[in-house]
């Protein structure tokens, strides 16, 4: 096939502990599913959950112990930093179910759902889509994919964000309103999930502003930590 110039390289994450990357296709995204979280957002915790996307090249990959560099994104005067578990699929399909769901994981990293507020404060109140407030670019900073088999329990996992030395934001997967399998029940009932797509399954409370100079320091047990500075 010949095309009119030379398309965009594959987005693709290492996988920790070897020589293999993941090709990554969708980045889908689950708004409000931890209770805290929702109830600080103005809502009362489990409504349905609902979904909405990042692009591939959002992503920005920080290696194990690297300090990764995301620029201030443009527009915004109130940038908001969201640790999320990213689960990776490895088996796709549609209507999967919640009891079924694991056999699908490839594996699991740590990411950031960067978030331009007052753009996306600005979306919500007009009724618009909230891409300009997520999906801008190097709003996913993201760590490298462990394979399930050796990412421990992590559906209990202590999951928690510091800026500056200081804890902002502090959980448990457990936590999760619609736990991963059933985040995987809902979001293959209106999607076909692919090899390649990513899930990031939501925040926790304590959800707030980052300027120019800090540094994000993002932990989820059992997988590498990523840490990151706003430059």
């Amino acid at each position: 096939m010949r095309y009119c110039f030379p398309p965009a390289a594959q987005a693709a994450i290492p996988i920790a502990g070897g020589d293999q990357s993941f090709p990554v296709r969708r980045i889908y995204c689950v708004g409000r599913n931890y209770v805290e979280h929702a109830r600080e957002m103005g809502f009362t915790g489990r409504e349905p959950p609902f979904f909405f996307m990042k692009p591939p090249d959002a992503l920005v990959f920080v290696p194990e112990g690297s300090i990764g560099e995301m620029p201030y994104p443009q527009v915004t005067k109130d940038l908001h930093h969201e640790i999320e578990l990213v689960v990776a699929i490895g088996k796709g399909g549609s209507n999967i179910d919640a009891a079924d769901a694991a056999a699908h994981v490839f594996g699991y990293a740590v990411g950031l759902d960067m978030t331009r507020r007052d753009l996306q404060g600005e979306a919500k109140k007009t009724g618009r889509p909230w891409e300009v407030g997520k999906a801008f670019d190097r709003s996913a900073p993201i760590g490298p994919i462990v394979p399930a088999a050796a990412a421990g329990d992590v559906a209990n996992a202590a999951i928690s964000l510091d800026v500056n030395g200081a804890t902002r934001q502090s959980s448990n997967i457990s936590r999760l309103i619609w736990s991963i399998g059933e985040t995987i029940e809902h979001l293959s009932a209106l999607w076909e999930l692919v090899p390649g797509d990513l899930i990031f399954t939501g925040t926790p409370e304590g959800v707030g502003p980052v300027g120019p100079g800090a540094m994000l320091h993002a932990h989820v047990d059992g997988l590498p930590e990523l840490k990151i500075q706003i430059v």
